[in-house]
């Protein structure tokens, strides 16, 4: 019987190196961010947004739906693991587990994120990890079992401090999806992947 999950986007950073918030940034027409949820809705009946800096902006670029939920992190300046607490603190008590994503990786396709949950519901790891060419990266699957040890995970390293704690527990799933670790940090980076520039401020 498949579990019920839920979804969190991490969407708290500073984009301080691209200088534009990433999750604005538009690939064919559309936000970062209202890409990602888009897909992410098609495998979660309910999507958590994790929020911080430029939060404002990036609140209004999110599409009006029910079934999204935004939450603040006041302190996002600690770094990604302090967005995933919040955004674990949100997730539904009857929810078996979190699909996790980041707000700034918007080329996986939405057949990875069934790929996953299918992996996940299939498979029984507590931890489930999408792969490209060995390389791993998002979107990863948290089961509710790992939600305290996140919860207190010191943040300087990140939830790869749970990931790496006991590798019985991980699975990762290998794709054909360059999107799972393809990182837009840069305006250089956009230029290489073929996506238009932000404006500049």
């Amino acid at each position: 019987m498949p579990k019920r999950l839920e979804g969190i986007i991490l969407a708290a950073g500073e984009s301080r190196r691209m200088g534009y918030p990433k999750p604005l940034l538009k690939i064919d027409g559309q936000t970062f961010i209202e890409r990602i949820a888009e897909a992410m809705l098609t495998v979660v009946p309910r999507l958590v947004i994790v929020l911080g800096a430029h939060s404002d902006r990036v609140r209004a670029a999110i599409p009006p739906d029910k079934r999204i939920v935004i939450v603040e992190n006041p302190n996002y300046s600690r770094g990604q693991l302090s967005s995933l607490k919040v955004g674990l603190g949100a997730i539904q008590p009857d929810s078996t587990a979190a699909l996790v994503h980041l707000g700034d990786h918007p080329m996986v396709r939405a057949e990875t994120f069934r790929t996953i949950v299918d992996s996940y519901n299939r498979i029984g790891k507590l931890i489930v990890i999408a792969r490209y060419e060995g390389h791993r990266g998002h979107p990863v699957i948290f089961d509710r079992a790992i939600f305290a040890e996140l919860q207190s995970a010191p943040e300087e390293e990140g939830a790869r401090y749970v990931v790496n704690a006991d590798a019985s527990r991980v699975v990762y799933v290998d794709m054909d999806d360059p999107g799972i670790n393809l990182d837009l940090d840069t305006r250089s980076d956009l230029a290489r992947a073929g996506l238009p520039l932000p404006p500049k401020i």
